[in-house]
């Protein structure tokens, strides 16, 4: 029987492929705009897939770092060095992060939106905050509590596939909403300043690691 305790890290990684999918920046918002440039949902709907795709590519570069790190570095020292690079991630986006925005025309194809989502995911350090939820499934899963290269690669793809799939359907689902009935418009009068909330929580991710 699955108990909580085996279930929340892969809730977690659900969490956080919503809170990524609500994010404008990491592509529906690009998605509508694209739509309405050229007057078609179906633009909407397939830019949905490079854009989910370039995010996988970001975030599982980062899983396959840390993974790998895994392998050589004991794992304490690991979460408390990824610890203090989230943190220092938050400050470089608080203080730079507006001024490395990936700057991709209405005319792009599919790859140039791959590649402007894994930029987006990149700089926002997406990957970064599925570490605490990822150590403790890819320790889970291997024989003695230690990270090996065949468990915690297939765990950490996975977890991957999880995340991803969860935020696609977000994307999905807010970029029609907004497409079709919505329209941008809303988010001059009351969309909240997730820019914050996506620092807030990097910070909060490294404390994590930190003291845990």
């Amino acid at each position: 029987m699955t108990t909580l305790p085996t279930l929340w890290p892969w809730l977690a990684l659900v969490g956080l492929g919503l809170f990524h999918g609500i994010n404008p920046a990491m592509g529906w918002l690009f998605a509508v705009a694209l739509g309405l440039h050229r007057g078609s949902q179906k633009v909407v709907l397939t830019s949905l897939v490079p854009i989910a795709l370039g995010h996988a590519v970001a975030v599982g570069v980062v899983i396959a770092a840390v993974l790998a790190l895994g392998l050589v570095v004991d794992h304490t020292v690991l979460m408390r060095l990824a610890g203090v690079v989230l943190i220092g991630w938050a400050l470089w986006h608080v203080l730079y992060g507006h001024r490395r925005r990936a700057v991709v025309g209405m005319t792009t194809g599919m790859l140039g939106l791959a590649l402007w989502s894994f930029l987006m995911a990149s700089a926002h350090g997406a990957g970064l905050m599925l570490i605490p939820v990822l150590a403790p499934l890819c320790l889970t899963g291997a024989p003695g509590q230690e990270l090996t290269a065949g468990a915690s690669f297939g765990i950490g793809l996975a977890a991957l596939l999880v995340h991803t799939a969860t935020m696609l359907a977000t994307i999905g689902v807010i970029a029609l909403v907004v497409y079709r009935w919505v329209g941008v418009a809303f988010l001059r009068r009351g969309w909240i300043n997730l820019d914050l909330v996506w620092t807030a929580a990097l910070v909060a991710t490294g404390v994590v690691l930190l003291i845990a």
